[in-house]
């Protein structure tokens, strides 16, 4: 009972933290910012320097404590970026902390010793988050793929028609649906405000990391310097961009055999769980008393955990 009030206690403490990151701080950060806008307009570079102050001013305090205590705050923002997320570390790092308080207290009240629960609530507090967040920016990525193609397309002709770059780069973000039409949004509000063109898609590729971004801005950087046909480069791109897409769905084709059979076998021990609880109740309901049983069948997850991270490595192969 000790250990759950000390648990409820934490639980209460982190809500108050996370509710706390969206009160008076969030909303004084948007009045600045309307301030700033309303004070410079857009076009002009004060606008970009009054903006980075305010972050800076922003990351201060706990957000900035809460940095020096993470391993690499860098790749974890850039990964909330990259999954299109307004969440702050705070945020993040609160709703982590939730997570594993309340699986370590609900193992905590099935019975299970206080050393396993801890190390186990603190497994699921971490890397459920992390997986559900890897998902999302894969989902984005995905969808990102297979329209910048079109995107690269529609940029060729608008050269071959006498436009610009900048402008045809806004021409892609009216035009083009989301992700993609988004993050050339962004990058054409990141020219309007004074950035180069050449710092506008970096900073892009830099928070997408994707090999393909990352040829089309090669690209425009190369053709910068030395000149040449940009429209005709741009076209052979999107022709090998495309070509690189299809070999990567023949690829998982090919290993969607392998995928299934690792996911019926991963499912097994839960299925047969799941029926034998069904069919007889009072044979399965010492599981979730006995402590044996319990860090048996955590020890059985860790060890499938690893088996399918292992299977999920032999299968992925880089185009």
């Amino acid at each position: 009972m000790l250990y759950l009030l000390l648990f409820a206690g934490i639980g209460m403490t982190l809500l108050g933290l996370a509710l706390g990151d969206t009160g008076n701080g969030g909303k004084a950060a948007r009045r600045r910012l309307d301030v700033v806008r309303d004070r410079y307009g857009s076009g002009t570079a004060a606008v970009e320097t009054q903006l980075r102050r305010i972050t800076a001013q922003q990351a201060s305090g706990a957000e900035g404590r809460l940095q020096s205590l993470l391993p690499r705050p860098d790749v974890l923002r850039r990964r909330i970026a990259a999954a299109d997320k307004t969440w702050s570390l705070r945020r993040y790092v609160t709703a982590c902390a939730l997570l594993a308080v309340a699986s370590a207290a609900l193992m905590l009240f099935r019975g299970l010793p206080v050393l396993p629960a801890l190390f186990l609530g603190l497994i699921l507090g971490l890397g459920l988050p992390h997986l559900w967040l890897g998902m999302l920016v894969k989902r984005r990525v995905q969808r990102f793929v297979q329209r910048f193609p079109e995107a690269i397309e529609l940029l060729v002709r608008g050269l071959r028609s006498g436009l610009p770059v900048s402008e045809t780069l806004g021409v892609i973000g009216a035009e083009m649906p989301d992700p993609v039409g988004g993050e050339f949004r962004g990058v054409a509000d990141r020219m309007r405000i004074g950035r180069t063109m050449e710092a506008a898609l970096q900073e892009t590729a830099d928070r997408l990391s994707l090999a393909e971004f990352q040829f089309f801005v090669i690209t425009l950087a190369i053709q910068r310097e030395t000149g040449g046909n940009l429209a005709e480069t741009l076209s052979n791109l999107a022709d090998v961009l495309r070509k690189r897409l299809q070999m990567k769905l023949k690829v998982k084709a090919m290993a969607s055999e392998s995928k299934a059979s690792a996911y019926i076998i991963g499912a097994l021990p839960f299925l047969v769980f799941i029926m034998i609880y069904t069919v007889s109740p009072g044979y399965m309901d010492r599981f979730f008393v006995d402590q044996r049983l319990m860090l048996a069948a955590g020890g059985g997850a860790v060890w499938m955990t690893i088996g399918a991270i292992i299977m999920a490595k032999m299968i992925s192969f880089e185009i």
